[in-house]
C-alpha cells in the first residue's frame, strides 16, 4: 500500500511477500532511515545505531556492538550477569510474597533486573539498587519515550512545520532525552572514575571496549564520544523495554489460557526439577517454552511497525507490479504479518502448539529467515540484539513461570488487554498478578 501523507511518500507491507520483496529482494535501496524531527533530539541527532542512515559509520557501530555486546560469543561472556540479576528478581519477589505482598506489577519487576543487565555489561554498573520509585520512574521515561516516537507527529511529514512543533511532540521528547542522557552522563561519570581500578583488575566492559576502538576506521569513519552515547542509549531502549513487553505479554496471555502455564511448568519441572532454579543452559531442552515465546512474538511483536525504512532512489517492485518513487519511507506492519489469515491457522488465538512438530510452523523461527514471523525485522537492518533478545524473554519468561504460581488478584476475573500504540506496544494496562513460590526453598535461598 503506498500513502501519501504530507509532503512524504510512505508504503506499508502488510503481507509477508510484501515483506519479503521490500526486505530481501530490495534490502539494499530500504536499509537506510528517514530523518524524523521526532528521533532527531532523542538520538543524539541520529549519531546512534538504530536511526543512524546506512553506510561507514553504521557498519562499524554494529560490528562492535555484535562483537563486543551482542553477538553469540559476547553473550555467553555475560552469562552470569544475567543470572545473577534473575536470581535477584526471584529473591526479591519470593521475599515480598513471604512478608505478605504478593502482588507483582510484572514490567516493573522485569525492566529493573533488565536495566541493571545493560548497566553491567555498558559501565560495571547496576543501575537500580532494587526495584522501587527509582527503577519505576525509569520505566515510564522510557514508556513516554517509545510511546511519543510513535505518536502521529506533523512534523515528521510536513518537514517545514517541524519548527513550530504544533503537537508539542518534539518539546515533550525533548525533555525526556535531556532526562535520559542526564542519567547516560552520570553513568559515562561514574564509569570514568573507575577506569584505574579496571585496568588493574583486568575486566573491561562494552564501553572500554569502545573506547579502546575509537581508533578503528571503517571506510574513513571512527566513532566519537556521541556515538558512545548514542549506543548506551540504544541498548538502554531497546535491551530494557521491547524485551519485557514480549513476556509480559506471555504471561497474560498464559493467565488467559491456563492450561498454556500448567503445561509449560510441567516441562520445566521435568527438564530443571524443583530445587533449583532455571540455568540458560536448560533453555535448549525446553520446546514448549520456546514456542509459546514464538506465539507471544506472533500476536504481540514489540514493534508493531518496525522501525521505518527509507530508500532515496525510486524502485520498481516487480513482484507486486509498482513503481516506488524516491524519497519513500517504508513500514513494515508486523502486526498485521502475525495475525494474517492467509499465513495462520486460528490467527487470534494463543496456540503455541502452532510451532511444535506437527505445528502448520514447526521449524519456524523469528531471526529473520521466515517472512510469516519477523518480530526483529529481516534484512541489513534486522534488530542488532536478536540474539539477546531471545535469550532474554525465554530466560526471564521461564525463571518467572517456574519460579512460582501465577494468578490474577482477588476480584479481577478477566485481564484487559487493550494495548498502547507507539514505536512499542506495550499492555495498556501494566500487568498485576498473585505469585505463590513453588519451589523447595533452597532454590530461593541460594538464588544470586
Amino acid at each position: 500500500m503506498y500513502l501519501k501523507m504530507g509532503t512524504c511518500g510512505v508504503v506499508v507491507a502488510s503481507s509477508a511477500s510484501a515483506a519479503r520483496t521490500f526486505l530481501k529482494a530490495l534490502d539494499a535501496k530500504y536499509a537506510n532511515r528517514p530523518a524524523v524531527a521526532s528521533a532527531a533530539d532523542i538520538t543524539y541527532g541520529r549519531q546512534n545505531m538504530v536511526f543512524a542512515d546506512y553506510g561507514p559509520r553504521w557498519k562499524l557501530m554494529r560490528k562492535l556492538a555484535s562483537v563486543h555486546l551482542l553477538g553469540a560469543r559476547a553473550l555467553a561472556d555475560w552469562a552470569a550477569v544475567r543470572r545473577d540479576e534473575a536470581g535477584r528478581l526471584v529473591r526479591g519477589v519470593a521475599e515480598a510474597a513471604r512478608e505478605g505482598r504478593p502482588v507483582v506489577v510484572v514490567p516493573e519487576v522485569l525492566v529493573c533486573a533488565l536495566a541493571n543487565i545493560v548497566g553491567q555489561i555498558t559501565v560495571s554498573k547496576r543501575v537500580f539498587d532494587a526495584q522501587g520509585d527509582e527503577s519505576n520512574s525509569y520505566k515510564d521515561m522510557i514508556v513516554s519515550l517509545l510511546t511519543g516516537v510513535g505518536l502521529f507527529n506533523i512534523s515528521d511529514f510536513v518537514p517545514a512545520l517541524a519548527r513550530l512543533d504544533l503537537q508539542g511532540v518534539q518539546a515533550k521528547l525533548r525533555r525526556i532525552h535531556h532526562q535520559f542522557d542526564a542519567l547516560i552522563t552520570k553513568l559515562l561519570a561514574e564509569h570514568a572514575a573507575t577506569a584505574a581500578d579496571r585496568a588493574r583488575e583486568g575486566r573491561q566492559d562494552f564501553v572500554d571496549k569502545l573506547r579502546a576502538s575509537m581508533d578503528d576506521d571503517e571506510e574513513g569513519e571512527t566513532i566519537t564520544e556521541v556515538n558512545i552515547k548514542g549506543l548506551i542509549f540504544d541498548m538502554f531502549t531497546a535491551g530494557t523495554d521491547t524485551s519485557s513487553i514480549i513476556v509480559e505479554w506471555a504471561m497474560a496471555e498464559m493467565l488467559q489460557n491456563p492450561s498454556v502455564m500448567a503445561r509449560l511448568q510441567d516441562e520445566l519441572d521435568l527438564v530443571v526439577g524443583r530445587d533449583r532454579l532455571l540455568k540458560e543452559s536448560d533453555l535448549p531442552n525446553l520446546p514448549y517454552l520456546q514456542a509459546v515465546c514464538k506465539e507471544a512474538m506472533r500476536l504481540h511483536p514489540s514493534t508493531p511497525l518496525s522501525l521505518p525504512h527509507f530508500s532515496f532512489d525510486a524502485c520498481d517492485v516487480e513482484e507486486l507490479g509498482y513503481h516506488v518513487p524516491g524519497n519513500t519511507r517504508l513500514l513494515i506492519n508486523i502486526w498485521a504479518i502475525g495475525r494474517d489469515p492467509a499465513a495462520w491457522k486460528a490467527p487470534l488465538e494463543f496456540r503455541p502448539d502452532r510451532f511444535l512438530p506437527g505445528g502448520e510452523a514447526a521449524g519456524v523461527d523469528p531471526l529473520g529467515n521466515y517472512f510469516e514471523l519477523i518480530p526483529f525485522g529481516a534484512g541489513r537492518r534486522i534488530c542488532a540484539g536478536k540474539l539477546a533478545g531471545m535469550v532474554f524473554v525465554h530466560y526471564f519468561l521461564g525463571t518467572l513461570v517456574h519460579a512460582f504460581h501465577w494468578r490474577l488478584p482477588d476480584g479481577e476475573e478477566k485481564l484487559d488487554m487493550a494495548e498502547t500504540f507507539g514505536l512499542a506496544l506495550p499492555k495498556a494496562v501494566p500487568l498485576r498478578a498473585v505469585v505463590t513460590p513453588r519451589l523447595a526453598p533452597e532454590a530461593y535461598a541460594t538464588a544470586a
